[in-house]
């Protein structure tokens, strides 16, 4: 059986940016890790910024020399998966590829331990399917890490219909252990924090189609307190990575709300990493500058989408892209694929940058009165059709006079 104490080594796989972050997660912890990458030049690069990571650390005076030793001590590397045959938790950080994760898994069922769990870091793949390439899928979940991953607190652990209750109370333990605000979810696409992302990004840009502009949007919801708007999010994330898989899944156009992008990417603006984006970075800095050209583009391309274009106000930004959140929360909620509101706010406090001041956006929607909040997403399902029907469990606790958290 499971348990927190029995989790001692701790394999990962996958030497990219993600790989490195949650290896560090782990040494930083006390856990002795076995890296593995079938590319062994990835790992020495891996090794080689993690001392660095450590070296910055040092001289920042957070922890000494012999410190930064121990924890680099800790990390064995290979390329071949006999060497995970006695790790308690091997954690699987590929990129988001089903066929190579299904690959992963059969492979790490062979090779390791029967007691052995084994963990994806995801963000949206199904936890069931990979599990499916194993036998077992008792001991399989996600474990979805936020980036940098040695950084940020969140963690959710994502639980598959077959995951084994004792699997996920030792990994929210462990999740606990490494520093981690460790949140369960269920198994549906974006889990908690993407799935809500999902809707929100799109607010953020049906309001570009209809009148404003991405840094009018950015001023909106950093003046509502969040740590970064949404395009100054997609630039740090990188712009060409939803441009590169639309085209890979031949629909390289895609809906209005990306065309903007689209264009950005046919100039090779692909965000932050290019000095160039929605915003413009001088070379070597990450501070993002306005850019008029951007406003102009965002015009051309809702003419062409045949929008009418008219002056949208901070106020409805904030409140279309929160409400947004606050309704998507509710339907997952009713869905069961998250525990509590609390839970939800956690998520989004600690993994999306949510004012902390705020509790959350299902604490915020609790502050504003949900028949207020009902009412104010009814006037947008009738001007705006049915992305804003209310979920049900808000009609519900709306016209209760309840609440969604507890406080």
């Amino acid at each position: 059986m499971a348990s927190f104490e029995s989790i001692k080594k701790v394999g990962v796989i996958g030497a990219g940016t993600m790989g490195r972050g949650i290896v560090m997660n782990f040494v930083n912890a006390g856990y002795p890790v076995t890296w593995l990458d079938v590319n062994g030049e990835m790992l020495e690069k891996g090794l080689v910024d993690i001392a660095s990571v450590y070296k910055r650390s040092v001289a920042q005076e957070r922890f000494d020399d012999a410190e930064a030793q121990a924890r680099l001590g800790r990390i064995t590397t290979t390329q071949d998966y006999a060497d995970l045959q006695d790790m308690d938790l091997v954690v699987e950080a590929v990129y988001e590829n089903m066929d190579l994760k299904k690959k992963i898994f059969a492979e790490l069922d062979k090779a390791v331990k029967a007691s052995s769990i084994l963990a994806t870091n995801t963000s949206y793949l199904d936890i069931d399917e990979i599990a499916s390439a194993t036998g077992r899928p008792t001991q399989v979940l996600g474990l979805h890490f936020f980036s940098p991953a040695h950084i940020m607190k969140l963690l959710e652990v994502v639980r598959g219909k077959a995951t084994a209750q004792d699997v996920m109370d030792a990994c929210l333990a462990v999740g606990k252990k490494i520093g981690k605000q460790a949140v369960l979810a269920g198994n549906c696409h974006g889990f908690i924090g993407n799935r809500m992302l999902e809707k929100y990004s799109r607010q953020s840009r049906e309001v570009v189609l209809e009148g404003s502009t991405p840094w009018e949007v950015d001023q909106a919801l950093q003046g509502f307190g969040m740590a970064m708007g949404p395009y100054r999010m997609y630039d740090v994330v990188g712009i060409d990575l939803g441009w590169r898989s639309r085209q890979l899944a031949g629909i390289g156009r895609g809906e209005p709300i990306v065309w903007l992008d689209n264009k950005l990417c046919e100039m090779e603006r692909f965000g932050q990493k290019s000095g160039h984006g929605f915003y413009k970075y001088e070379p070597g800095s990450r501070q993002a500058i306005h850019d008029p050209e951007t406003d102009m583009l965002a015009r051309e391309v809702a003419e062409e989408a045949g929008y009418t274009q008219r002056d949208v106000g901070a106020e409805e930004i904030v409140r279309r892209c929160i409400l947004a959140l606050v309704n998507e929360g509710a339907r997952i909620l009713d869905e069961g694929f998250a525990e509590s509101a609390e839970d939800i706010d956690r998520v989004y406090l600690y993994g999306y940058g949510f004012p902390a001041e705020r509790g959350g956006p299902m604490s915020y929607a609790d502050s504003l009165g949900l028949d207020v909040v009902l009412e104010q997403i009814r006037e947008l399902e009738a001007s705006q059709g049915e992305f804003w029907k209310p979920a049900a469990g808000l009609v519900k606790r709306a016209e209760a006079g309840e609440r969604f958290t507890k406080g």
